[in-house]
């Protein structure tokens, strides 16, 4: 096999370097084709945002790599589509999102059970758990499925500042749930348009009620459909059916020995799924409640409580990763090659962070973590694992190898973005 005699390059033996095995169907959920063809519309449709100006789309946009091509998203209040996308001066965002958009490749795997940068969703053996509760949990069949709770409720994201629509206000006022709560409000948009009753007929023949479960359940079999991605140059070498160029081929020898790379970035989408402080760059308001008024962002901490895990953020898969960027749980590349390097010797680079970010309208509060020394040295000093500095001929075959896990098939999308929605509001293309 190729995979074999490529081996043969390396210096290390084949035994030292631990592959993973080529992706097959069954890693995957099965999707229902009719609940993935009602997804896709309303994936794509802005009437599942409180002012109906916002789509799923807009922050996980298939040109920018499923995310939106920022270092920090701006959801309600913005205008205009990824990097171009800036404060509108009619009605400007209350805040950036605190965290960069992660792209949605493969989500409909089985061994996804954590979702979010601080992994506060998460399937356990008791069912799924959210920070919002188990009783807002009923109804949702998976777990990428609960996650778009979040984006419908946050006013920086989707919902809307506060008295702007009914949605935001009831957000506000803490109804979720039940007759008149945001979830509700939001079925009811859709339940009063023919086209989307006909589809949930099809999509779910045994409920008696459309409602926000069934969205939901929908837009998360449209995204398992159509981000799945293992037709990647790379697999193709691991199936034995396709050639790496000999860059990429010394790559995989750095990522999968000397550089250590796999120790957190393994398995067929090269993630542990575990939480590890990296010392990534923290820009924009931090991760925080309305009422709090710092900008660090303590990761995993804030679902734990466990000081062992501040400043800890999940593994990101790598598939498509050059094409996801801005890079980091803020965003603080824009480089991918410097974000390579700062990541082998994250100490030197926590001390001395990257300011290579994209930020429409760049503030003094963006910075404000990263120009204060304390805050800078208490990032540093949570890193563990040694530093290595890489050599520009070792960052050139990482990228290299990175680029091999480049599927232009899934980049493309199984369905694309339709002409139009049911709602007749505009799409994001």
């Amino acid at each position: 096999m190729i995979r074999t005699l490529a081996l043969c390059l390396f210096a290390l033996p084949a035994a030292a370097m631990d592959f993973p095995a080529p992706v097959t169907d069954d890693l995957y959920r099965t999707t229902n084709p009719a609940q993935v063809a009602m997804g896709r519309l309303l994936f794509w449709d802005p009437i599942l945002s409180g002012n109906r100006n916002i789509s799923c789309g807009t922050c996980h946009h298939p040109r920018f790599g499923t995310g939106d091509g920022l270092s920090l998203g701006m959801g309600e209040g913005g205008t205009g589509l990824g990097p171009d996308r800036v404060a509108d001066p009619r009605n400007s965002p209350e805040r950036r999102v605190p965290r960069n958009a992660p792209g949605l490749w493969n989500l409909g795997a089985h061994e996804f059970a954590v979702l979010f940068h601080d992994g506060r969703i998460e399937t356990t053996p008791e069912g799924l758990r959210t920070p919002m509760g188990p009783e807002m949990t009923a109804g949702f069949d998976t777990l990428l499925s609960a996650q778009t709770m979040f984006p419908v409720l946050s006013a920086d994201e989707m919902a809307g500042h506060y008295s702007e629509n009914e949605v935001s206000q009831a957000v506000r006022q803490g109804r979720i749930t039940g007759e008149g709560g945001a979830w509700d409000l939001l079925a009811a948009r859709i339940r009063a348009i023919p086209e989307y009753t006909e589809m949930w007929r099809a999509a779910f023949p045994r409920d008696d009620r459309l409602d926000f479960t069934d969205i939901s359940d929908a837009i998360a079999a449209f995204v398992e459909h159509e981000w799945r991605s293992d037709t990647s140059p790379f697999d193709a070498w691991l199936r034995g059916t396709g050639d790496l160029p000999s860059k990429a081929l010394a790559g995989i020898e750095l990522f999968y020995g000397s550089a250590g790379c796999a120790t957190c970035h393994s398995g067929p989408f090269q993630t542990d799924h575990g939480f590890h402080a990296t010392g990534a760059p923290q820009l924009g308001p931090g991760k925080a409640e309305r009422f709090e008024t710092h900008a660090r962002d303590d990761g995993r901490m804030r679902v734990t409580g466990d000081p062992a895990d501040r400043f800890a953020f999940r593994t990101p898969s790598l598939r498509n990763v050059t094409e996801t960027g801005p890079w980091g749980h803020a965003g603080g590349h824009s480089d991918l090659r410097a974000f390579l390097r700062d990541h082998a010797a994250p100490r030197a680079a926590a001390i001395r962070p990257s300011r290579d970010a994209i930020l429409p309208a760049m503030e003094a509060e963006d910075w404000r973590i990263l120009d204060d020394p304390a805050e800078t040295a208490a990032i540093a000093a949570a890193i563990k694992g040694p530093d290595r500095v890489l050599t520009e001929d070792e960052v050139t075959s990482l990228m290299a190898f990175l680029e091999a896990l480049r599927d232009p098939a899934a980049l493309a999308g199984r369905l694309g973005s339709p002409e139009t929605v049911p709602s007749g509001l505009p799409v994001d293309r």
